[in-house]
């Protein structure tokens, strides 16, 4: 199924995408409100059999993530051959939890009775370990690190499943699951090195973030993109040399894959956190040392997050010394919501929709 790792076998014709969509997400400006999170939960994982489901996340770094300790569970290619990946559990990824919400909002103990899980108590969750971080006082440092399905363009998942029930769509490259294909075998979540695919034990299939393409299709931005107070999200084409993605991406070089070891092309991209200087045993600043390890950096997101830090500093000293910077003006976001996803500016509560549509438009 090699062929397939592109597009779809139709008709017996390889469908390939014709241009990629991709998002890229600036760590330097996301605050972990978890605001995309409850956009993307509230549209698409309402249903029975979804209640352990966040296709978007967005979690403490460093930290065990979701599913618990995701980096370590293999998947993805190396050198072009499959990897072997663990089945991420339920557990892992975090139960729902179960409140009794009743007793206190309803019952009338409210002023004795506080809010607690009921049941099994809970061994993880989407942000078990939030706000923890890394290192020691002072040299303390933690950021936040948004994840979606990375629509690869070389979809491990893709590969994985026997059903050919995973797709690539042929004009924006979106990896989506044919559901009425899905016979739930789960290889695709033992494939994806990311670890963004959930299983629905309800009706026993495969499901995942969809890019929101009912939305992209009429020209709305993802729930998750336009929702963010931050204004980080950024979203486009790869091809499009006018738009932002291609500049941050392909020309600045500023945004970089996570773990791009993993073989699989990624199309989420990521600018970098900047950090602080490390404060030495005197309490000294010491210029030399950032406070987010280097080499954490890079066992994230490769070597290239060297140069792409490099960048953003040498444009921050342009502009303090009276200059301007193209670059700083992109990120920063001055106009939304043209600047950030130019194709697809349009608001949602402009448009129709069939009956069907509305319970999505967000």
């Amino acid at each position: 199924m090699a062929e397939d790792n592109v597009g779809r076998i139709v008709g017996g014709k390889l469908v390939r995408p014709k241009r990629q969509l991709a998002m890229v997400f600036d760590l330097n400006k996301c605050l972990g409100c978890q605001t995309c999170t409850i956009a993307c939960k509230t549209l698409w994982t309402r249903e029975e059999g979804m209640e352990h489901m966040w296709w978007a996340t967005v979690n403490t770094m460093p930290g065990r993530g979701t599913p618990r300790d995701w980096e370590k569970m293999g998947g993805g290619f190396v050198k072009g051959a499959s990897r072997a990946g663990k089945l991420p559990t339920n557990e892992e990824f975090g139960e729902a939890w179960q409140f009794n919400y009743d007793e206190v909002f309803y019952g009338g103990k409210g002023n004795e009775a506080h809010l607690a899980p009921q049941g099994k108590p809970p061994t993880w969750g989407p942000n078990w370990d939030e706000d923890q971080g890394g290192g020691e006082y002072p040299n303390a440092y933690y950021f936040y690190l948004p994840r979606i399905c990375n629509h690869c363009t070389h979809p491990a998942c893709l590969e994985a499943c026997p059903r050919r029930a995973i797709y690539k769509r042929a004009e924006d490259g979106i990896v989506l699951i044919d559901e009425n294909r899905c016979k739930g075998y789960r290889f695709c979540m033992e494939a994806c090195p990311y670890k963004k695919i959930y299983f629905n034990h309800v009706r026993a299939v495969s499901q995942k973030c969809i890019f929101c393409f009912p939305r992209v299709e009429k020209g709305v931005a993802p729930a998750c993109s336009r929702q963010c107070p931050g204004r980080l999200r950024f979203v486009g084409y790869l091809d499009d040399e006018k738009g932002p993605i291609h500049k941050l991406v392909k020309q600045w070089k500023v945004a970089v894959p996570l773990h791009e070891e993993y073989g699989t092309d990624p199309n989420v991209y990521y600018v970098p956190p900047l950090a602080p200087p490390r404060l030495d045993a005197n309490g000294n600043v010491d210029e030399t040392k950032p406070r987010i390890p280097a080499d954490y950096l890079r066992s994230l997101f490769g070597p290239a997050v060297d140069r792409a830090l490099d960048t953003l500093k040498a444009e921050m000293a342009k502009t303090r010394a009276g200059g301007k910077s193209e670059i700083l003006d992109t990120l920063i976001v001055y106009s939304w919501p043209k600047d950030i996803f130019p194709d697809f500016a349009k608001d949602p509560a402009t448009l129709e929709w069939t009956s069907a549509e509305t319970a999505k438009k967000a």
